[in-house]
């Protein structure tokens, strides 16, 4: 399986996943940031996902500027939805689907600190994703970031995999670490990015990560 990971930069349109699907239409997972797009442009998404016959992973905002779950089948069918969890509440299901055979579980940035205990537990878990809104505030919170996905990894025996957007900050305080990563089922790196936007497409079976030199994000 090739999923493309992309770290787009904050946008009101789709241009950048648009680029993205239609130079790689081999993929067959593409994953965007957390909030990459609004609810207005649902149906194109899911026209994209059908016309290119894609999975589509990202999270979008909603009428109200919150954060939503979305994950988008290959048919351009809306299969995952549901509101982001606040912090202080335990982790909201569903949170995971069957597609295509492939068992996907899903975090929504901040969302990754609630894994280890509010996932429901698969033997048969592949692929866990993380999309982030904004890079990491700092050294430290990448480093926490990254070893609680590694843990998740190793707990649920399943691949995981996040990316943020290449702008933007918490809370708009100025500093930003964009990053990407993916861990194997035994918690073994695969990819580690940060403060590099370029999208890579990472082959699932060779657990090997291509860097697109031309990306047009």
């Amino acid at each position: 399986m090739k999923i493309l990971i992309g770290q787009p930069k904050r946008e009101n349109s789709l241009e950048q996943l648009e680029n993205e699907v239609e130079n790689n239409p081999t993929v067959d997972i593409v994953l965007f940031p957390e909030g990459y797009f609004h609810q207005d442009n649902m149906q194109n998404v899911c026209n994209l996902a059908k016309t290119y016959n894609t999975i589509i992973v990202t999270g979008y905002k909603d009428d109200n500027n919150k954060d939503r779950v979305s994950i988008i089948n290959s048919l351009g069918e809306l299969v995952l939805e549901r509101a982001k969890t606040p912090e202080d509440e335990k982790l909201y299901t569903p949170s995971n689907i069957e597609e295509n055979g492939v068992n996907l579980g899903y975090l929504l940035c901040v969302e990754i600190f609630k894994g280890l205990e509010g996932l429901v537990k698969h033997d048969d878990i592949d692929i866990i994703f993380n999309p982030i809104g904004v890079g990491m505030f700092s050294e430290a919170q990448f480093e926490e970031w990254t070893n609680e996905a590694r843990k998740i990894a190793i707990d649920q025996r399943a691949m995981i995999i996040g990316a943020s957007h290449a702008d933007g900050s918490y809370r708009n305080c100025g500093f930003s670490i964009p990053i990407s990563y993916c861990f194997d089922k035994n918690g073994q790196e695969i990819l580690i990015s940060k403060n590099d936007v370029r999208t890579r497409i990472l082959d699932t079976t060779r657990k090997s990560v291509e860097v697109i030199e031309n990306s047009l994000i």
